[in-house]
């Protein structure tokens, strides 16, 4: 065989081909630019903060039950930092580092970790032939669950609560955020039958 016909070396297994980084990188910024159009749609502010309600979160679960883990957290990180340097892609066109300061504070640094878990758990259900209830309960653990652990604490230390009263005023926010899980499941559960390696 000359070299001129010689099959194509195949990457070694685990070794990311520059085209695989190249989608991985361009997934990442779609997403992230999702949850920037997702965050600047109007808000509905509740409670006596008046944190408002807005679509983030739903971005967040997208892009860990869409992206899976790592790809997802990578792409909330990237939001926050869009943000932080001064974009104003934050609920109400804020932007930043003083946002991180602010009663919504807990949420948004929560936002990584939060996809992080969502695509770990979406994952773990796809392996097991269960994509539906993987995306359901990743999107509750991980985009409700994980998001209040950061949030809650967060609402308390800036808005001088205690953390009974914190959490008391984020039960307003429910209904939504099961609106939001039942969204994603119904967004990325068609894609993974579409895409069934997209989260590796």
């Amino acid at each position: 065989m000359t070299p001129s016909t010689r099959p194509a070396a195949r990457p070694a297994p685990g070794v990311r081909r520059p085209a695989d980084r190249s989608r991985d990188l361009a997934l990442v910024a779609v997403f992230a630019a999702l949850v920037c159009a997702l965050a600047l749609t109007p808000g509905i502010p509740v409670g006596v903060l008046a944190i408002p309600i807005t679509l983030q979160t739903l971005g967040i679960m997208l892009c860990g039950a869409v992206l899976g883990p790592w790809r997802g957290a990578a792409a909330a990180a990237l939001y926050l930092l869009v943000g932080a340097v001064g974009v104003p892609v934050f609920a109400g066109g804020a932007a930043g580092v003083g946002v991180f300061a602010s009663t919504g504070a807990g949420f948004l640094l929560s936002y990584p970790f939060a996809a992080l878990v969502v695509g770990l758990l979406t994952r773990a259900g796809i392996r097991r032939g269960r994509t539906v209830p993987g995306i359901a309960v990743g999107a509750v653990l991980g985009g409700i669950g994980v998001v209040y652990l950061g949030g809650v604490p967060g609402m308390a230390l800036a808005g001088h609560l205690t953390l009974a009263k914190a959490a008391a005023l984020c039960v307003l926010y429910l209904p939504g955020d099961a609106v939001k899980v039942v969204l994603t499941v119904l967004v990325a559960a068609p894609v993974h039958r579409a895409f069934p390696r997209l989260t590796r």
